[in-house]
């Protein structure tokens, strides 16, 4: 009898424990999903401002080329203000971003550390094979992400390296308005140009990835409805 009466009790923790276990997963997915669905509304309107960046640029390169060829010195330093303007918006928005990767570098390394907390509990509890299968795939998927974030991270880096660069040599310019030194302008303008047009490829790739992650959210999720 008091054999029976502790399998008894025996099965029941294991069953609590168990539960416990899909809750939790159940509200990690849920703020993943949350997360995925904020990532999602920030690649848009970074691909929309960035969007309008390059048009800015190719707007200012043309107006460049007129002012050098009418020998408009007052449009040359109209223009040499609005660059500067956006230089700096450019260099404080890169830098918010270098920080934002960083941050999901961290919480990167957070979700692939309780990944690797959630196999040894499931393989000490003695879970399922179907439940072990999905928490190698979701270290799998952590590990895949992080992989990303430490690109995005490194991207952002050398990006912010040739704004600074940019910025520097634009303003070294300032006052000058030989034919020379519009010609340097004209470089650095087709340099920040093609800036913008890789930073909208990486919008795009961004945004893939972050599609990518949400769907595979809403599959845990199924899975977490599937064992609860």
């Amino acid at each position: 009898m008091k054999y029976r009466m502790l399998l008894a009790v025996l099965a029941a923790c294991t069953m609590a424990a168990s539960t416990a276990s899909a809750g939790d997963d159940g509200a990690r997915n849920r703020r993943e999903a949350r997360q995925d669905h904020r990532e999602l509304r920030q690649d848009r309107r970074q691909m929309r401002e960035d969007a309008l960046d390059v048009a800015q640029i190719r707007q200012l390169s043309t107006e460049l080329q007129s002012a050098a060829a009418d020998g408009d010195a007052r449009e040359v330093a109209r223009i040499d203000k609005t660059v500067s303007r956006m230089l700096h918006h450019e260099r404080r928005e890169g830098k918010h971003e270098e920080a934002q990767d960083r941050r999901e570098l961290r919480r990167g390394r957070r979700e692939q550390r309780s990944d690797r907390l959630e196999i040894r509990e499931n393989r000490h509890d003695g879970a399922g094979r179907r439940e072990r299968a999905d928490d190698r795939h979701d270290l799998r998927d952590d590990r895949r992400d992080r992989r990303d974030d430490r690109r995005d991270l490194k991207q952002e880096q050398a990006q912010n390296d040739s704004r600074e660069y940019i910025a520097a040599a634009w303003k070294a310019l300032e006052g000058r308005y030989d034919s020379g030194s519009v010609s340097q302008r004209a470089a650095l303008l087709e340099r920040l140009g093609h800036l913008a047009e890789i930073e909208m490829q990486g919008d795009r790739q961004e945004r893939g990835e972050d599609h990518r992650e949400l769907r595979e959210d809403r599959r845990e999720r199924r899975e977490d409805c599937r064992q609860g």
